[in-house]
């Protein structure tokens, strides 16, 4: 009996000391646990700065890549735009084989005959030692422009590329372009030569009784006129006159016109176009000039034509004129009495003044004050080609 209970009293107290023992164990394992934990939180921070490095030099890498895969196109790119730029030329630039560089170089330095002149340049006639007659017109110098920067070398590269659009440009009535010779402050223009002169030439020996011009012959160079600027309103891109008047329709032996002076508005800012008395309404109002103010030039060389009258004579700055050409033309037109302002020696058969009372109406709606109102050069050809067989 006092041995169980010894027995008992002994697994009491092991059974105390075991729970102690864990009790300790336990309670050194939290300790060690709560001890280890600041290291890893500090490792954690470590971590996400090295994450963020890689990161950031990640995308400072693909940043740089491309900013120099830029620069290096964009250096190609000018690179590539230097060498195919157009080079200034010096000398005869030639679309001729009949032209010799070297002949056309000496027949410029020589004295030639003066055809005429204006504010944009003068024509000059010139013989070849092979015997080519040629016309050549002088632009005027780069320094009689208003702008500083007018004699760079951008402007005369400019200059250059517009002189090689035109020298494209080949048509029955249009004058080519055959050759252009580049001067240091100037450009020289090679064109055929014609004989009859211009239509401005012509019509004042009508009017002086020195030729007869019948309608069947004005008809012709009004259809002529008309096809030459259909090609240029046509072309791509499209190209205006800007200064369409007699003294640039050149009548060859045949009294075919060729259109001249065409495309150089971009070539001499200050052409005399907006100051001619055959300009549209829009030109002097708001210096606005297209397709259709090319058609009211036309509108008034048409008048011309039916009426040998100058537009510049004193007779319609009256009153009972209208005080211009076309507006006389609409008067008559609208009164029924179009045929009072026929020129009189073209007066014949009955046919061909049906065909030039026709031409009146074409001509009046030419020289509407609107361009939307006026047609457009395929219909004028239309309407032309309809009056005759050409």
């Amino acid at each position: 009996m006092d041995r169980r209970r010894n027995t008992s009293k002994l697994n009491s107290r092991l059974t105390t000391l075991l729970l102690l023992l864990f009790i300790f164990c336990l309670r050194q394992e939290t300790v060690q646990c709560q001890e280890t934990e600041p290291p890893s939180s500090s490792k954690q921070p470590h971590f996400k700065n090295q994450l963020q490095r890689i990161i950031l030099s990640i995308v400072f890498g693909v940043v740089t890549g491309l900013i120099c895969a830029l620069l290096t196109a964009l250096l190609v790119r000018c690179f590539l735009r230097y060498i195919s730029r157009t080079p200034i030329l010096k000398g005869p630039v030639i679309f001729s084989p009949k032209i010799d560089p070297k002949t056309l170089q000496l027949a410029l330095t020589n004295e030639n005959q003066l055809l005429g002149s204006s504010p944009n340049g003068k024509y000059y006639r010139t013989v070849l030692d092979n015997g080519l007659i040629i016309a050549v017109k002088q632009l005027g110098p780069f320094s009689e422009c208003s702008s500083p920067e007018s004699q760079s070398k951008s402007v005369k590269r400019r200059i250059q590329q517009e002189l090689e659009v035109l020298a494209g440009l080949r048509h029955r009535h249009l004058m080519s372009l055959r050759a252009y010779v580049r001067e240091h402050d100037r450009f020289s223009l090679v064109y055929d030569f014609v004989p009859n002169g211009s239509l401005e030439d012509t019509m004042n020996r009508v009017r002086e009784n020195q030729l007869q011009l019948g309608w069947e012959v004005r008809l012709r160079v009004a259809v002529g006129v008309i096809k030459g600027l259909q090609y240029l309103h046509s072309y791509v891109p499209q190209i205006v006159h800007y200064n369409l008047k007699p003294t640039n329709v050149m009548l060859d032996s045949e009294f075919e016109p060729r259109l001249g002076d065409y495309g150089l508005a971009k070539l001499t800012p200050y052409l005399d176009g907006a100051t001619s008395g055959y300009s549209a309404p829009e030109c002097f109002q708001n210096g606005r000039y297209s397709d259709k103010s090319d058609i009211f030039s036309f509108g008034m060389i048409l008048g011309v034509l039916l009426t040998g009258r100058d537009p510049t004579d004193p007779f319609f700055g009256e009153a009972a004129s209208g005080g211009s050409l076309g507006r006389w033309l609409r008067h008559l037109q609208q009164a029924g009495e179009a045929r009072e302002a026929l020129d009189k020696s073209i007066i014949g058969e009955e046919g061909e003044e049906d065909e030039m009372l026709m031409a009146v109406r074409i001509a009046v709606v030419c020289l509407s004050d609107l361009p939307a109102e006026r047609p457009s050069s395929d219909e004028l050809v239309h309407m032309l080609t309809q009056l005759h067989s050409f």
